[in-house]
């Protein structure tokens, strides 16, 4: 009896529940189609017209969309005032009419957002209502665009739904008015619901369910739901004879399924115990001899069950003798498979040192060649001879290529082991995008970004995302480029697009792995090493966002989206003004490399310092004593002593007077840096260093 009582209350609960879902169900699909006409509206607010304060040009924009809107009856602008601009059913300049629903309008100026009014009937007997959207232009002048609907578009949404017979739907409006109904819309629209609903709906709950009549006189079960961000409410009535009879035959089925259920169980249990309880004494017997390890005997039976699990004691006195050497067997590989497990890690560990080790020297072999060439580079453009202006813009894309692979490679082992780290903090995002932009050569980009866009991050690894991205498109996307920023509620959108080769679907789901590359001609005119999508992947996920690439197909330009989380804009003081031009300072540059120390010396030189070139540290300290420098620039890996040490013994040289220590240095992992930092080093520069950089580590610190 609990379990029929369980049940009844189980199925009236579900019905209710049905109804109610089928009301919010119907409530949200109102709510989508004013959305949608609210949308239509805010897209018509957008246009170059209004943002100008044309209202004549905005007027012909608005009778076009609104003969596009079967439901649309008209399109009214009205000013902040709530004096009538225009109404697209006369012509422009007709003299106004009255406002229908004005206090909807009011609501719409004082609320500064969309309002739906209230549903009624015109001079001409069509029942409308107004979706008003306020809007400004340019100017900040403050508008109400309104769209005059008729209720068809909700009376549509209400026949798409699959309701029991007889049942009836309503939509009403803030008010309480009809605004659309499933039984006898024509006459019903505008007009109130019936009394005992309107008292159902004056509960304080915005959901409940009861009983009510319908206008025809029929009683129902009503639920009703005043959920909707418009202030409607939604209303389904059921018949009550149809959900008693639904409630009536699932009942007796019910009771009889457990009335038959019961009295088998009793029957079958009654013949099954005797049987069972014998052969189980006779297991229990059994289960004995096996724990005290004599012989076992298990007597047959004729219940299956029972006659498998003696079989398995038999067959469990057999294999425990067996299962006990086995058991020593494993111990011992057990043992010696942790030692080797041991022995794995340790050489793994020892493989990621040396790894670690390797890019290390690489990143500063590969760096040592590069410094020479980008200080002759910048002598060359401090010179700025017209005659090898050419070839010195071929080299120095040639050499921030080579830059870039060898950063790359570097970044790409870090990403692998997790040793990348972000210094976040509060940054203009849209000022990193137009410095990166105005930064990259040989390129047209288009740049469309607001004034400022803050999120949080580190402001050198977003440009590495933006550079990227960039070379990407260089490389693959033709000779433009149109770099895009915007927001959403909550997000920054950064998008770079292309018109070139495309990718093809299968291209797309592998272009963020690691050293992946597509398919190339054998002159690999494209070139790089296939790292620089996946390092632009993990930057942005360490940055809480997510990046994605879509293309049309091959041939049809790629297009990279970048979504960042949105914070607060810095309360950081605004940059002072720039700093006076530096004074020449007499500068001890140390480097084993003849190179790289010759050109650097004579790129100083003409920036206007007195420098004096050593190249091991026995000859430094020499020139030190001979000529105290203001400014001392250290290679770290000399041959007769390091940096480091070299560094302390020229603090100690110079005693009281000011000495500024600059590490420039083929090794440019954080470590590095760190270490650079602990041994008193001012500054650390990674090989190859610009004259910009040599600029920016000479000056004294602010």
């Amino acid at each position: 009896m609990w379990s029929i009582h369980a049940a009844s209350e189980y199925q009236q609960r579900e019905q209710e529940r049905s109804m109610l879902d089928l009301a919010r169900a119907l409530s949200s699909a109102a709510d989508a189609e004013l959305d949608g006409v609210v949308a239509t509206l805010t897209g018509m607010a957008r246009t170059p017209a209004l943002a100008a304060g044309d209202v004549a040009a905005f007027y012909a924009v608005a009778r076009l969309q609104a003969a596009t809107q079967p439901e649309w009856l008209s399109v009214i602008l009205t000013d902040g005032n709530g004096n009538m601009l225009f109404r697209t059913t006369a012509p422009y300049g007709a003299p106004a009419v009255p406002i229908a629903d004005p206090a909807s309008l009011r609501q719409a100026l004082a609320v500064r957002h969309a309002v739906v009014g209230h549903v009624a009937r015109g001079a001409g007997g069509r029942v409308a209502l107004p979706v008003r959207v306020p809007v400004s232009d340019a100017a900040g002048r403050l508008y109400v665009l309104t769209a005059v609907i008729r209720p068809d578009r909700l009376l549509r949404v209400i026949q798409r739904q699959v309701v029991p017979p007889g049942a009836v739907i309503s939509v009403l409006d803030s008010s309480g008015l009809i605004v659309a109904r499933s039984a006898d819309h024509r006459a019903r629209v505008g007009g109130p619901p019936s009394p005992s609903l309107t008292r159902l709906l004056h509960h304080p709950l915005p959901e409940g369910v009861g009983a009510s009549t319908t206008l025809e006189g029929m009683d129902v079960t009503a639920a009703y739901t005043r959920l909707s961000r418009y202030g409607w409410t939604v209303a389904v009535g059921t018949p009550t004879a149809l959900l008693r009879s639904a409630f009536l035959h699932s009942f007796a089925m019910y009771g009889m399924g457990i009335a038959g259920s019961l009295a088998a169980c009793i029957a079958l249990a009654s013949l099954l115990a005797a049987r069972m309880v014998r052969a189980t004494r006779q297991l229990q017997s059994a289960a004995s001899a096996l724990g005290a390890g004599a012989a076992v005997s298990v007597p047959p039976s004729r219940i299956r069950e029972l006659r498998t699990i003696g079989e398995a004691l038999t067959a469990a006195a057999r294999q425990h003798t067996a299962h006990e050497e086995e058991r020593s067997r494993l111990l011992a590989s057990l043992r010696e498979a942790l030692d080797q497990q041991e022995q794995a890690l340790a050489r793994a560990r020892e493989a990621g040192r040396a790894k670690d080790e390797f890019l290390a020297v690489l990143g500063h072999e590969l760096r040592n060649p590069l410094s020479p060439i980008v200080a002759s580079l910048d002598l060359m453009d401090l010179r700025d001879e017209a005659t090898t202006k050419r070839e010195r813009a071929v080299l120095r894309r040639q050499v921030n290529h080579l830059r870039r692979l060898v950063d790359d490679l570097l970044d790409v082992s870090r990403i692998t082991s997790g040793k990348l780290q972000l210094e976040l903090r509060p940054v203009n995002l849209a000022d990193i995008v137009r410095q990166a932009v105005a930064a990259f050569p040989g390129q047209q980009i288009a740049l469309a970004a607001p004034i400022d866009v803050w999120v949080r991050g580190d402001d050198s690894r977003l440009t590495q995302v933006l550079n990227n991205l960039l070379s990407n498109a260089a490389r693959f996307g033709g000779a433009s480029a149109q770099v895009t920023l915007t927001t959403t509620p909550g997000h920054a959108c950064l998008t770079v697009s292309d018109t070139g080769v495309g990718m093809s679907a299968a291209l797309l789901e592998h272009v963020f792995d690691p050293f992946f590359q597509a398919p190339q001609q054998l002159a690999r005119r494209t070139g790089g090493l296939g790292l620089g999508l996946a390092i632009v992947r993990r930057i942005v996920e360490l940055h809480g966002g997510r990046v994605s690439a879509h293309s049309a197909g091959p041939g049809q330009g790629s297009r990279f989206e970048v979504e960042l989380p949105l914070t607060q804009s810095s309360a950081s003081p605004a940059d002072s003004a720039p700093h006076a031009p530096m004074p020449a300072q007499r500068v001890l540059l140390v480097d084993d490399n003849e190179d790289a120390a010759v050109t650097s010396a004579a790129l100083l030189r003409q920036i206007g310092h007195d420098v004096h070139v050593a190249h091991s540290a026995a000859e430094a300290l020499a020139l030190g004593r001979r000529h105290p420098p203001a400014v001392a620039i250290l290679d770290i890996g000399l041959p007769d002593m390091d940096g480091y040490a070299l560094a302390a013994a020229l603090r100690e040289e110079a005693g009281a007077a000011p000495l500024r220590l600059v590490a420039l240095t083929g090794y440019g992992q954080k470590a590095d840096v760190e270490r650079a930092r602990a041994a008193g080093f001012d500054v650390h520069l990674t090989k190859p260093a610009s004259a910009d950089d040599l600029r920016r580590a000479l000056a004294p610190a602010g």
